[in-house]
């Protein structure tokens, strides 16, 4: 009998981390039913994020406050309530998942601002911020709004957005609230600079629906926005989730590393400790998931030799037999995320026969 440490991350689009741990033990139950299986979900700062957390932090509990998403309609969000400690996620309140439409100049961080206010003021001594998986760029200015400043433009208070921040004059503070007094922690998984050839703009702004001139115009604003707020632009991943790092850090917040922060506060590396082998898994396993994302994390804490993985779909220069595709198993990409959980079940059984523990 084997301890098997179950703890991949959401299959983007398709399962959530809990529901893919659920289906890789299922799976491998059905090969190896006498093994002790340890189920603990991961994230790295994107969405899910604050669903992980709530399941492994004491005394943890959700709170419901109306908020608005990225496009400005009201929405009702939560946040995660443990102890003293508040965790906001910003994917869940104002990000792309979920949108019908995209507004890459327009859409903003306001609902995020909101909920962070919220949590500050119903008495959080210690604020976490997941910023993974926005749907704009816009430096986390609505956030700041939110939390109390005035952006003011040359003719007035500036709109909100990415679009409006070349036009940005000076920022009205007097009005802000401050971080709670045990700190506030941005978790980012890149590090990306604020602007520039690798700053959010360019980088991300296609994902969030930005072409052609648009980028340059979002980039100049980002540009601008630091120009007049000073901080630390090229800090890395100031550029997060659209610039949101870089404005909460001008706010007072510190960025951390969004995997290794999430497992330290779930305890995942004890657990890895205490098991024989690991299994884990995400929606794409490719070069970028050993550089700041938690199956990358999971790996440079287990070592290759102690981990096994399943992924939606795996890149040709990680495939090895210690990694199943789930678009292999099923013939094809579509037909895996038609039925997700039925591969990843499969996929469970696959990685538990390869196993000679």
């Amino acid at each position: 009998m084997s301890r098997v440490l179950i703890a991949p991350d959401k299959f983007k689009g398709t399962l959530t981390a809990s529901e893919a741990a659920l289906a890789l033990a299922t799976g491998w139950r059905a090969a190896r039913s006498a093994d002790e299986l340890v189920l603990l979900p991961i994230a790295d700062g994107g969405d899910g994020t604050a669903t992980a957390l709530a399941e492994v932090l004491p005394g943890a509990r959700w709170v419901h406050v109306m908020a608005v998403d990225a496009l400005g309609r009201p929405k009702m969000a939560s946040y995660v309530r443990a102890g003293d400690t508040a965790v906001v996620e910003l994917a869940s309140v104002c990000g792309i998942a979920g949108l019908t439409e995209l507004d890459p100049m327009r859409a903003h961080t306001v609902g995020l601002g909101i909920v962070m206010a919220a949590a500050i003021r119903a008495g959080a001594q210690r604020l976490i911020v997941a910023s993974g998986g926005s749907a704009s760029t816009d430096g986390a200015s609505g956030a700041l709004v939110a939390l109390g400043a005035q952006l003011i433009g040359a003719h007035g208070i500036l709109p909100i957005g990415g679009e409006g921040l070349a036009n940005l004059a000076r920022v009205d503070r007097r009005r802000l609230l401050a971080p709670p007094p045990g700190g506030a922690e941005v978790l980012v998984d890149v590090d990306n600079p604020l602007a520039g050839p690798s700053g959010a703009a360019f980088v991300f702004g296609p994902q969030k629906g930005a072409v052609g001139e648009q980028l340059s115009v979002l980039d100049a604003g980002l540009r601008r926005y630091a120009s007049v707020l000073g901080g630390a632009p090229d800090e890395p991943g100031a550029g997060a989730a659209g610039g949101t790092g870089y404005g909460l850090a001008w706010w007072g917040a510190r960025l951390v590393p969004g995997a290794i922060t999430v497992s330290e506060l779930i305890g995942l590396p004890a657990a890895i400790a205490a098991a024989d082998v690991v299994v884990t898994g995400e929606g794409r396993f490719d070069e970028t998931s050993r550089r700041g994302k938690a199956c990358g994390n999971v790996l440079a804490l287990a070592g290759p030799k102690r981990t096994l993985l399943a992924a939606g779909s795996v890149a040709e220069a990680m495939r090895s037999d210690r990694t199943v595709s789930l678009a292999e198993l099923a013939g094809s990409t579509a037909a895996a995320m038609r039925d997700p959980e039925r591969w990843l079940v499969a996929a469970g059984t696959e990685l538990a026969r390869s196993f000679d523990g």
